[in-house]
């Protein structure tokens, strides 16, 4: 099991933007000294809900500032991204980073940013494929042209290539013995060899340059994924009944796509869950904690949303929501949070982890509670 964190940079009642961005940054080099797998960076534009607009870029920020961690968007949203300049982006961060980067993408939703970048109400409702396609293409080939819809322009090369091969970091590098680098707590979990190749060729190799997952809430989404090969990400309201039908319906797509089963299993092994972390040494007390701040931050964060066409949105009861997530996810002793890990594990197959542990709102208390994860669960998971 791959068990990394799900930073939303979440501006919490009260807190300034570069409070909410300082504890991003300092979990996510706390992650890292904690022997977690990978960072994974939200991106939201005009809500405090994140106050990250930008993930790819602070990917960056933190790929320089961490030697063995993976780090991901999840999700850079393509609905007001042009593919070509995330696919560069993408690209650079993949050379540099020594293959430590991996690009999750999404739709986004029907936000006001979509009249403010420019794409429009289209680009959400059905612009994604058409965006996703020229993205991969972009990461796969070094020459591209485009003759569509939305994006038309002639070929022209691609720098930096993705494609190339890596120049891997050296053995002293890895373990985080470099000047810049502080002391291991504990060795970064391993990575299982077979399962670093996400997205697949016709005849089953890893595909070249960074790995892509597909942000995936519907089931237009999934399908999607399937056909591109791509593996999904889910989100944290998704139970494992939820996982369990999104999954069935992702092999009925693959299947008709003509891959194989052994490719699915492949594939199927990079599945990402988000979910919710709070560890505490009594499980009322890591409730508390979540039911005492994240519902402030839902009804503050979450409220500030616009749609762009003036369409009736409903949101959840922010209570309600936040206990739905502690029955849901790892909330309680370090043995009740490496249990329910475990059992969505078992029941799923999904192994891979991406949990959001800021819920208290506090730095401190945040980094803290990233140290337990480290320290008190892992070891429980084998």
């Amino acid at each position: 099991m791959r068990v990394g964190l799900f930073l939303l940079s979440a501006q919490f009642p009260g807190q300034g933007h570069g409070e909410a961005l300082e504890r991003t940054v300092s979990a996510a080099v706390e992650a890292e000294r904690s022997g977690l797998d990978s960072v994974w960076l939200a991106e939201h534009h005009f809500v405090p809900y994140g106050v990250c607009p930008d993930a790819a870029t602070l990917a960056a920020m933190l790929l320089g500032r961490t030697r063995r961690i993976g780090v991901g968007t999840a999700v850079s949203v393509l609905s007001t991204r042009h593919p070509v300049g995330l696919g560069e982006q993408a690209a650079l961060l993949h050379l540099t980073s020594g293959g430590r980067f991996t690009l999750g993408v999404g739709r986004g939703g029907p936000w006001i940013d979509l009249d403010v970048f420019g794409g429009g109400v289209d680009a959400f409702e059905t612009g994604f494929p058409e965006r996703l396609d020229l993205l991969l293409r972009w990461l796969r080939c070094a020459r591209v042209g485009a003759d569509g819809p939305q994006f038309a322009f002639p070929e022209v090369a691609v720098v930096p290539r993705a494609t190339e091969p890596l120049r891997r970091a050296g053995l002293v590098s890895w373990l985080g013995l470099g000047e810049r680098s502080g002391p291991v707590r504990f060795p970064r979990q391993r990575r299982d060899d077979e399962g670093l190749g996400e997205e697949l060729t016709a005849d089953g190799r890893p595909v070249a340059g960074p790995p892509v997952v597909v942000a995936c809430t519907s089931p237009g989404g999934v399908r999607l994924a399937a056909e591109r090969g791509l593996p999904m990400l889910l989100g944290m309201h998704s139970g494992d009944d939820d996982k369990l039908r999104m999954l069935e319906l992702y092999r009925a797509a693959w299947l008709a796509a003509g891959r194989s089963e052994e490719q699915l299993r492949r594939v199927g092994r990079q599945h990402v869950a988000a979910g919710v972390a709070q560890v505490d040494d009594r499980a009322a007390a890591a409730r508390s904690t979540l039911l005492n701040a994240m519902p402030g931050w839902f009804e503050y964060g979450l409220g500030a949303h616009r749609t762009v066409d003036g369409r009736e949105r409903k949101m959840r009861d922010p209570r309600q929501y936040t206990e739905l997530l502690c029955d849901l996810h790892a909330v309680g002793t370090p043995r009740q949070c490496a249990d329910r890990l475990a059992a969505t594990a078992e029941r799923t197959g999904i192994r891979r982890f991406a949990l959001l542990a800021e819920g208290s709102g506090d730095q401190e208390a945040t980094l803290h509670n990233i140290a337990r994860l480290g320290s008190e669960v892992l070891p429980q998971l084998g």
